[in-house]
């Protein structure tokens, strides 16, 4: 299969192997790669020179190749950084009166302190870095061989759901590996929701305390 001469731009894909062997190769647009598929050959896909790829089971990568590596685990435990942050959110409700009775009620714009701002900004920040860190991680997968791994475009929905992705599709060309982040990712949303619960127990208690009886 060649592109060259004018002809037609064949898109990356599993294709007959040109050598003969009676199974699918990978063809990544240019050239042909060392990635076989399994050797049976659907009858549909018989004819050597059909331009349409065919994606069968992805082939399975060795036991020694690695399926983890600091990106990965920096994406499932970024959240930890907001969570940080709101441990040291202690803001001075002050008290305002409002109305021709006077009542007394909490200013809102009490709750701005530096560490609030901080917060937000961390929050674009982690959005940022997961959408980041998930493209090196998604093409470091295919330097090591995993085929078509999860698309890092999936992380500009949260990082939990790259996370998940990533996971289901190692595990399947590394049978018996590839799971961790998921459970890291369980225990890093646990701790934040329980963080989260008695941090804002505890503010909500302030509230109440500062509004005079």
């Amino acid at each position: 299969m060649s592109t060259s001469g004018g002809g037609p731009v064949i898109p990356p894909g599993w294709y007959p192997d040109p050598a003969g062997t009676g199974r699918f190769r990978w063809w990544d647009g240019s050239a042909w790669t060392d990635q076989f598929s399994t050797p049976h050959v659907p009858t549909a896909y018989a004819n050597p020179y059909a331009t349409t790829p065919y994606a069968p089971q992805r082939p399975l990568i060795s036991r020694e190749t690695p399926v983890y590596n600091p990106l990965i685990w920096t994406i499932s435990l970024l959240p930890l950084l907001t969570m940080a942050l709101l441990l040291f959110w202690n803001p001075d409700f002050r008290v305002i009166y409002v109305g021709s009775q006077q009542r007394p009620t909490v200013d809102p714009s009490s709750i701005f302190t530096p560490v609030y701002f901080l917060l937000v900004f961390s929050g674009f920040l982690t959005y940022a870095a997961t959408v980041l860190l998930a493209y090196f991680d998604s093409e470091r997968l295919k330097r090591d061989g995993v085929t078509r791994p999860f698309h890092w475009a999936w992380s500009f929905l949260s990082g939990p759901v790259y996370v998940i992705g990533r996971s289901v599709i190692v595990a399947k060309v590394a049978p018996g590996r590839g799971l961790a982040p998921i459970w890291v990712l369980i225990g890093v949303v646990f701790l934040s929701f329980v963080v989260t619960t008695i941090k804002m127990s505890a503010l909500m208690s302030s509230v109440v305390g500062s509004i005079p009886r």
